[in-house]
Protein backbone atom coordinates (compact mmCIF):
# COMPACT_ATOMS: atom_id res chain seq x y z
CA UNK A 1 0.00 0.00 0.00
CA UNK A 2 1.52 3.40 -1.00
CA UNK A 3 1.99 6.17 1.53
CA UNK A 4 -0.25 8.81 1.15
CA UNK A 5 2.24 11.47 1.54
CA UNK A 6 4.75 10.36 -0.80
CA UNK A 7 1.67 9.85 -3.40
CA UNK A 8 0.80 13.78 -3.04
CA UNK A 9 4.80 14.41 -3.41
CA UNK A 10 5.18 12.09 -6.42
CA UNK A 11 2.12 13.73 -8.28
CA UNK A 12 3.31 17.53 -7.35
CA UNK A 13 7.07 17.00 -8.74
CA UNK A 14 5.43 15.07 -11.81
CA UNK A 15 3.19 17.72 -12.64
CA UNK A 16 5.02 20.65 -11.76
CA UNK A 17 7.30 19.62 -14.14
CA UNK A 18 4.84 18.72 -16.73
CA UNK A 19 3.20 22.15 -16.12
CA UNK A 20 6.42 24.27 -15.94
CA UNK A 21 7.83 22.61 -19.38
CA UNK A 22 4.38 22.08 -21.23
CA UNK A 23 2.05 24.79 -20.02
CA UNK A 24 -0.25 24.63 -18.07
CA UNK A 25 -3.25 24.50 -20.18
CA UNK A 26 -1.37 22.04 -22.66
CA UNK A 27 -0.43 19.61 -20.07
CA UNK A 28 -3.75 17.21 -19.27
CA UNK A 29 -4.69 14.69 -16.31
CA UNK A 30 -4.20 11.69 -18.77
CA UNK A 31 -0.06 13.63 -19.45
CA UNK A 32 0.09 13.31 -15.34
CA UNK A 33 -1.33 9.92 -14.97
CA UNK A 34 1.34 8.49 -17.33
CA UNK A 35 4.33 10.87 -15.63
CA UNK A 36 3.22 9.86 -12.84
CA UNK A 37 1.70 5.95 -12.70
CA UNK A 38 -1.09 6.64 -10.50
CA UNK A 39 -4.37 6.59 -12.21
CA UNK A 40 -7.58 9.81 -12.10
CA UNK A 41 -9.00 8.64 -9.06
CA UNK A 42 -5.39 8.76 -6.90
CA UNK A 43 -4.24 11.93 -8.30
CA UNK A 44 -7.76 13.42 -7.27
CA UNK A 45 -8.44 12.06 -3.63
CA UNK A 46 -5.09 14.36 -2.89
CA UNK A 47 -6.19 17.10 -5.47
CA UNK A 48 -10.05 18.69 -5.51
CA UNK A 49 -9.22 19.95 -9.29
CA UNK A 50 -6.74 19.92 -12.02
CA UNK A 51 -6.62 24.35 -11.21
CA UNK A 52 -5.89 23.02 -7.50
CA UNK A 53 -2.77 21.01 -8.44
CA UNK A 54 -1.96 23.75 -10.76
CA UNK A 55 -1.85 26.29 -8.03
CA UNK A 56 -0.15 23.38 -5.83
CA UNK A 57 2.36 22.73 -8.10
CA UNK A 58 3.34 26.17 -8.76
CA UNK A 59 3.80 26.60 -4.88
CA UNK A 60 6.02 23.76 -4.90
CA UNK A 61 7.82 25.15 -7.61
CA UNK A 62 8.44 28.55 -6.25
CA UNK A 63 8.93 27.67 -2.42
CA UNK A 64 12.04 25.58 -4.09
CA UNK A 65 13.27 29.47 -5.44
CA UNK A 66 12.76 31.29 -2.10
CA UNK A 67 14.25 28.29 -0.17
CA UNK A 68 17.30 28.46 -1.89
CA UNK A 69 17.57 32.41 -2.52
CA UNK A 70 16.86 32.91 1.33
CA UNK A 71 19.99 30.70 2.02
CA UNK A 72 22.14 32.88 0.25
CA UNK A 73 20.53 36.11 0.98
CA UNK A 74 20.69 34.97 5.00
CA UNK A 75 24.51 34.02 4.35
CA UNK A 76 25.28 37.65 2.55
CA UNK A 77 26.59 40.34 5.60
CA UNK A 78 25.02 43.09 3.99
CA UNK A 79 22.59 45.22 1.18
CA UNK A 80 25.23 45.27 -1.37
CA UNK A 81 26.41 41.42 -0.75
CA UNK A 82 22.66 40.38 -0.32
CA UNK A 83 21.71 41.42 -3.81
CA UNK A 84 24.99 40.28 -5.19
CA UNK A 85 23.38 36.47 -3.83
CA UNK A 86 20.07 37.52 -5.67
CA UNK A 87 22.06 38.81 -8.92
CA UNK A 88 23.85 35.22 -8.67
CA UNK A 89 21.35 33.16 -8.41
CA UNK A 90 19.86 34.23 -11.30
CA UNK A 91 22.86 34.13 -13.43
CA UNK A 92 23.66 30.80 -12.80
CA UNK A 93 19.97 29.71 -12.87
CA UNK A 94 20.72 29.78 -16.95
CA UNK A 95 23.35 26.98 -16.41
CA UNK A 96 22.21 24.97 -13.84
CA UNK A 97 18.37 25.64 -13.24
CA UNK A 98 16.81 24.41 -10.39
CA UNK A 99 13.79 22.81 -12.71
CA UNK A 100 12.80 22.30 -16.23
CA UNK A 101 11.28 25.12 -18.06
CA UNK A 102 12.20 28.58 -17.01
CA UNK A 103 11.07 30.82 -14.48
CA UNK A 104 7.49 29.43 -12.82
CA UNK A 105 6.47 32.67 -11.85
CA UNK A 106 7.17 34.01 -15.72
CA UNK A 107 5.60 30.65 -16.97
CA UNK A 108 2.79 30.86 -14.93
CA UNK A 109 2.25 34.51 -15.69
CA UNK A 110 2.21 34.16 -19.49
CA UNK A 111 -0.90 32.23 -19.36
CA UNK A 112 -3.22 33.03 -16.79
CA UNK A 113 -3.22 36.25 -18.89
CA UNK A 114 -5.98 34.36 -20.14
CA UNK A 115 -7.62 32.94 -17.53
CA UNK A 116 -7.06 30.11 -14.84
CA UNK A 117 -7.76 32.32 -11.85
CA UNK A 118 -6.68 30.22 -9.48
CA UNK A 119 -3.39 29.95 -11.56
CA UNK A 120 -3.60 33.47 -11.39
CA UNK A 121 -4.03 34.10 -7.61
CA UNK A 122 -0.73 32.06 -7.17
CA UNK A 123 1.33 33.87 -9.06
CA UNK A 124 0.21 36.94 -7.86
CA UNK A 125 0.93 35.85 -4.44
CA UNK A 126 4.11 34.18 -4.98
CA UNK A 127 5.07 37.91 -6.83
CA UNK A 128 4.36 39.93 -4.03
CA UNK A 129 6.37 37.28 -1.42
CA UNK A 130 9.20 38.52 -3.71
CA UNK A 131 8.40 42.23 -3.67
CA UNK A 132 8.11 41.96 -0.05
CA UNK A 133 11.83 40.06 -0.28
CA UNK A 134 13.36 42.79 -1.88
CA UNK A 135 11.22 45.46 0.00
CA UNK A 136 12.74 44.14 3.22
CA UNK A 137 15.84 44.29 2.17
CA UNK A 138 15.79 47.99 1.53
CA UNK A 139 13.86 48.16 5.00
CA UNK A 140 16.53 46.78 6.62
CA UNK A 141 19.45 48.46 4.95
CA UNK A 142 17.99 52.17 5.76
CA UNK A 143 17.61 50.76 9.20
CA UNK A 144 21.35 49.17 9.35
CA UNK A 145 22.64 52.36 7.99
CA UNK A 146 23.74 50.92 5.07
CA UNK A 147 20.90 52.40 2.52
CA UNK A 148 19.93 56.21 2.23
CA UNK A 149 16.41 57.04 4.00
CA UNK A 150 16.13 59.17 0.28
CA UNK A 151 15.44 55.76 -2.01
CA UNK A 152 12.49 55.38 -3.82
CA UNK A 153 11.45 51.59 -2.64
CA UNK A 154 8.87 50.82 -4.71
CA UNK A 155 10.39 52.07 -7.76
CA UNK A 156 13.73 50.51 -6.70
CA UNK A 157 11.77 46.61 -6.14
CA UNK A 158 9.72 46.51 -9.06
CA UNK A 159 12.99 47.12 -11.30
CA UNK A 160 14.94 45.08 -9.58
CA UNK A 161 12.09 42.25 -10.51
CA UNK A 162 11.18 43.38 -13.58
CA UNK A 163 14.70 43.51 -15.04
CA UNK A 164 15.60 40.04 -13.26
CA UNK A 165 12.62 38.21 -15.16
CA UNK A 166 12.87 40.24 -18.44
CA UNK A 167 16.50 39.02 -18.21
CA UNK A 168 15.62 35.34 -17.73
CA UNK A 169 13.27 35.48 -20.43
CA UNK A 170 15.33 36.95 -22.83
CA UNK A 171 18.44 34.68 -22.25
CA UNK A 172 16.18 31.73 -22.81
CA UNK A 173 14.49 32.46 -26.22
CA UNK A 174 18.35 33.60 -27.05
CA UNK A 175 19.86 30.67 -25.49
CA UNK A 176 22.94 32.85 -24.68
CA UNK A 177 23.83 34.33 -20.80
CA UNK A 178 24.40 37.67 -22.21
CA UNK A 179 21.06 39.38 -21.64
CA UNK A 180 20.87 38.21 -18.10
CA UNK A 181 24.58 39.39 -17.56
CA UNK A 182 24.04 42.69 -18.97
CA UNK A 183 20.85 43.42 -16.68
CA UNK A 184 22.74 42.21 -13.37
CA UNK A 185 25.76 45.05 -14.62
CA UNK A 186 23.09 47.41 -14.68
CA UNK A 187 21.46 46.75 -11.45
CA UNK A 188 24.79 46.50 -10.01
CA UNK A 189 25.29 50.39 -10.21
CA UNK A 190 21.08 50.68 -9.34
CA UNK A 191 21.74 48.59 -5.92
CA UNK A 192 25.64 50.49 -5.42
CA UNK A 193 23.93 54.02 -5.79
CA UNK A 194 21.78 53.50 -3.18
CA UNK A 195 24.94 52.81 -0.70
CA UNK A 196 24.66 55.36 2.14
CA UNK A 197 28.27 56.96 1.99
CA UNK A 198 30.03 57.02 5.33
Amino acid sequence: MRDPENTRKTILLESANLFNTQGYKATSISDITKATGFTKGAIYRHFESKADLEKHALQRLSSMMFEHLGVSIKAAPDFEQKFEAIFSFFEQYMESPFYEGGCPLMNAAVEVDDGLPELRAQAQTILNKLKNSVRTLVVNGIENGQVGADIDTEAFVHIVIASLEGGIMMSKLEGKRYPIQLVIEHLRTVVSAQIKSE
